[in-house]
């Protein structure tokens, strides 16, 4: 397997950083595999990229067979749209390096947490919009095939959790209506948002399930193919719903009901990319 870590540079000076974990083929086995490709976005409030939902979850999709790869990409102070682009060259990097990285370019996941989840699906809104354009991105090379979010950011509006919202935004377009508009994403959705994967639990109290509730039915008004499951128990942030992935105070806990979505996640990618997943 071969690691590595490379620089994104943003339109405001700001520095991503773009990781990769790719599995090596094997003469052995089978020299020409491809693989499905998961891009993670963290969460953390557009203030900073947990490591909670970052390594963990790409050591887990490795488990899967799935090539891996994280974007802890520009917070606060950066604002919209700094991470939006940053997003959108780390999808051009997997794409035009499919064949040295053993990836099926038509099988490239975008994944995100909490407020990366609010960048994934505002990325899978924006893939071909202005801002990619103006800043010399064919669409074509940057679409994303799927979305995996976990009890993501969506709304501006009353369900919103205001603090990753103003952080995008910044001070001077916070509370303007036209910017909250536009980063309220149940409002934007058409049939270009790939088929999409959410998931959260009731009783997350800092982004209420509501989130996903307006987005899966924006989705399925769009006539985009999702598949959603609302787990009964888990506060806000449960990654993976493991010890491992707890935190130091114990706020997750121990979520045997939630631990079970990485393997829905795998049924659902072997599912949309058989030609990918045809070695599992």
């Amino acid at each position: 397997m071969r690691y590595f870590e490379e620089t994104i540079n943003g339109v405001d000076g700001s520095e991503a950083l773009f990781r990769g974990y790719v599995i090596s083929n094997s003469e052995a086995m089978d020299p020409d595999r491809v693989r499905p490709a998961v891009l993670i976005l963290p969460g953390g409030g557009y203030t900073r990229t947990s490591p909670r939902e970052a390594e963990p979850i790409a050591l887990k999709m490795l488990g899967y067979g799935y090539q891996a790869f994280i974007l802890d990409y520009s917070c606060a102070p950066s604002e919209y749209p700094v991470a939006l682009l940053e997003t959108a060259e780390a999808m051009r990097r997997i794409r035009t390096h499919a064949a040295e990285w053993h990836i099926d370019p038509d099988a490239i996941v975008i994944c995100g947490f909490s407020a990366g989840g609010h960048a994934a699906a505002f990325f899978s809104e924006r893939w071909n919009g202005a801002e990619v354009r103006e800043h010399g991105f064919d669409p074509e090379e940057i679409r994303p095939n799927g979305m995996l979010l976990g009890y993501p950011v969506i709304t501006s509006g009353p369900y919103a959790h205001r603090g990753s919202i103003d952080n995008l935004l910044g001070p001077e377009r916070k509370d303007d209506p036209k910017w909250l508009d536009l980063v309220s994403l149940e409002r934007h959705v058409t049939a270009d948002v790939p088929p999409t994967f959410v998931w959260t639990t009731v009783t997350d109290h800092s982004v209420p399930v509501q989130n996903t509730l307006l987005f899966v039915n924006a989705l399925v008004d769009a006539d985009v193919n999702v598949e959603v499951h609302i787990f009964p128990e888990g506060n806000h942030g449960s990654s993976l719903g493991t010890r491992e992935t707890d935190n130091p105070s114990g706020w997750i806990g121990n979520l045997t009901c939630v631990q079970i979505w990485p393997d829905l996640v795998d049924r659902w990618i072997q599912g949309r990319f058989p030609n990918a997943t045809s070695w599992k």
